[in-house]
């Protein structure tokens, strides 16, 4: 066990390393300058623009370039070229933010995917079934943006009530509870919008694995036994079953930050998502660099978490 973490652990960080290095030569070789290094900005004389250039090291060449950032870095020096603010600081502060839309849109389609697609696969063909499989396929099928919308003008509409934003404009006077009641009223609708594609493409998965398993030799011996029908399902077919989803709960990680950029736009939601959204448009480099690096060490993390529950999962990987 613990010569597989340690192994894991150097293997990653490796990768983590190789991927740096490709991110940072993209997003410098990517066609277009920063914003504030513009020469046809009125705002920036030639002897600025040379000033800016010499403080951030772009007068230096790329290999001296990627030391000097990953420096500042892991030193928590790296600033925002668009507001000059502490880098960490700013994808802190929009993390907090961005982290209970996480949590609830996670839960919501985790906790509803799973009873669907194994009621779907133990009621093949049924009323049940063809319902939810029309559902799935057309909230599939409906593009996400429109559906917020939709969403938005059908609550404004009928309940008139603000859904926009963190909070409703001017509730900063009133009682705490009552601006709870408002936060936790305004996260409802994007972490429901968030849910309702992952719960429609999940539940149709736990199906046909579902389907899968119960077709094995095992299980039909299980029935041939005399077991009850639902440890068969449960205990036999659905610890099974659960294999792919494990890989697939460890990369959920990285939906913390590139899986609300479209949700967090509507709804103006002050996130992960779309401040790296902001920082592509502004060629706010050091921004860009860091969520993608963040974003490589969650997706690194959510295949470790992975490799640790699939000894969890199926008692046979500890061999």
């Amino acid at each position: 066990m613990i010569s597989f973490i340690g192994r894991s652990a150097v293997q990653k960080m490796i990768t983590l390393f190789f991927v740096s290095i490709v991110s940072f030569l993209i997003i410098h070789l990517a066609p277009g300058k920063p914003s504030q290094v513009d020469p046809m900005n009125p705002k920036f004389t030639p002897e600025m623009v040379e000033r800016f250039r010499s403080e951030f090291h772009l007068d230096k060449p790329l290999t001296i370039q990627y030391l000097y950032f990953y420096r500042d870095l892991f030193t928590g020096r790296t600033v925002s070229w668009k507001d000059n603010q502490s880098v960490l600081l700013k994808i802190w502060e929009r993390f907090l933010n961005s982290l209970p839309l996480f949590i609830v849109g996670t839960i919501l389609t985790w906790t509803l995917s799973f009873p669907v697609g194994i009621r779907s696969a133990l009621q093949r063909g049924g009323n049940f079934d063809r319902s939810s499989t029309f559902l799935a396929y057309l909230l599939i099928s409906i593009p996400g943006f429109f559906f917020a919308y939709v969403l938005i003008i059908f609550v404004v509409t009928q309940f008139q009530v603000p859904v926009i934003g963190m909070e409703t404009f001017g509730i900063g006077s009133t009682s705490p509870m009552t601006r709870f009641m408002d936060r936790i009223w305004h996260l409802l609708l994007p972490s429901v919008l968030g849910a309702t594609a992952g719960i429609a493409v999940l539940s149709r998965y736990v199906r046909s694995q579902m389907l899968e398993v119960e077709g094995q030799d095992y299980v039909r011996t299980a029935r041939a036994k005399g077991l009850p029908p639902d440890q068969v399902h449960y205990k036999h077919a659905l610890r099974n079953a659960l294999l792919p989803f494990v890989t697939m709960f460890g990369l959920i990680l990285p939906g913390l930050i590139g899986g609300s950029v479209i949700t967090e736009s509507i709804f103006s939601w002050p996130g992960m998502g779309r401040m790296a959204y902001e920082a592509i448009l502004a060629r706010d480099y050091p921004v860009i660099l860091t969520v993608n690096f963040i974003s490589a060490v969650l997706v690194l993390i959510g295949t470790f978490i992975s490799d640790l529950l699939y000894l969890v999962v199926d008692p046979r990987i500890r061999l």
